[in-house]
């Protein structure tokens, strides 16, 4: 067997450039080399559901606008299988064997999942979908036996849980899965992209993204709003680097080929760098710089984007067709599952006949 990729979000929101760079970028990569046997990205409704009980509508509402996301940043429904979580139940039965072999004292030491906690001020009363969250994960990825998961750097402790699930399993019931690997991107600032604050992650709960669906008004307007060295007051003031988000953004996504169409005064990024800290040079330049490579990004993924939301019937359909293949997979794994374990009752049946 080949490779098998299993990724996916949580349809809380649209997708945001943290998102793009974190892991939507390699998925495509991945997609492109076509060195896989399957694919397949899950749009994580059921798993949303954990802190948004309440708000049932924002998830559904936003799984068409992830999909939508999906295609228009150029993943091919031709060559990836997109579903939604909750359309493939066996994922729940096989989360409910897996709960078995974690204790929650391991949850709970979950880098991701103590944060998160934090964030969304469970400490006093916190949900039992929400502690088992890396359970479920784990059995969204073990279910189609993917051993491909590009993922950022926040989701890496849910990677270990699942690894050690799967040596659990396989100690006690006989080998059924094998290693699974979480993909990071390359590039070190893109595994965890800040926020336009400066202060956390860039992520939809903390308002501080720019989204792939954003226009190029919005985003000029966050850009020049973005957190960078509180001390660089003159332009002729030397500038810190460290910390300031326009150049970490510029980490992200700038290339040599943009200094020749938009700043032609320099050939790279460490030039840009090295004047900044000598001083002379202000943050609105540096700023509108990154605000050209930006929106140069984000036009052919809102042009796709428009045509896309001209014909919502068809993202259905795709994700309808991918529910059904998904489904047909994560089947023969459960059967699996249930044969190591010792809970294939038909054989049993026709034993005894």
């Amino acid at each position: 067997m080949n490779n098998i990729i299993l990724t996916g979000d949580r349809p809380t929101g649209n997708l945001h450039l943290g998102h793009y760079v974190g892991s939507l970028k390699t998925r495509i990569e991945l997609q492109n080399k076509n060195d896989y046997d399957e694919y397949y990205i899950m749009i994580a409704d059921t798993q949303a559901l954990t802190d948004n009980a309440n708000n049932v509508d924002k998830v559904k509402n936003n799984i068409i606008q992830v999909a939508i996301d999906y295609i228009s940043a150029g993943i091919d429904p031709n060559k990836v299988t997109i579903f939604i979580q909750s359309q493939v139940p066996e994922l729940f039965e096989i989360t409910a064997y897996f709960m078995n072999l974690v204790s929650v004292s391991r949850l709970q030491r979950n880098p991701t999942i103590k944060d998160e906690i934090k964030q969304r001020g469970f400490e006093k009363s916190l949900p039992i979908g929400f502690l088992n969250y890396p359970v479920s994960q784990a059995a969204d990825i073990l279910a189609f036996n993917a051993n491909i998961v590009p993922v950022g750097e926040d989701q890496m402790p849910v990677i270990e849980v699942t690894k050690e699930i799967a040596h659990s399993f396989n100690n006690t019931y006989g080998q059924v899965f094998r290693e699974v690997k979480g993909l990071l991107p390359e590039n070190k600032i893109c595994a965890r992209l800040p926020g336009l604050d400066g202060k956390l992650k860039m992520s939809k709960s903390a308002g501080n993204a720019i989204y792939l669906c954003d226009d190029e008004k919005t985003v000029k307007e966050k850009i020049m709003s973005a957190y960078t060295d509180p001390n660089h007051i003159k332009v002729a003031d030397p500038g810190q680097i460290e910390g300031n988000i326009v150049f970490a953004y510029l980490d992200a996504f700038c290339k040599d080929e943009h200094f020749e169409k938009y700043l032609p005064e320099y050939k790279n990024l460490d030039e840009l760098k090295a004047h900044y800290k000598r001083g002379g040079l202000g943050d609105v330049k540096v700023k509108l710089f990154l605000n050209n490579i930006i929106n140069e990004l984000l036009t052919p993924i809102r042009a796709k984007r428009k045509e896309l939301e001209e014909n919502v019937d068809k993202v259905y359909d795709i994700l309808f067709e991918g529910g059904k293949k998904a489904r047909a997979s994560a089947q023969k794994m459960l059967k699996k599952i249930k044969e190591a374990m010792g809970l294939d009752y038909e054989k049993l049946k026709n034993k005894k006949n």
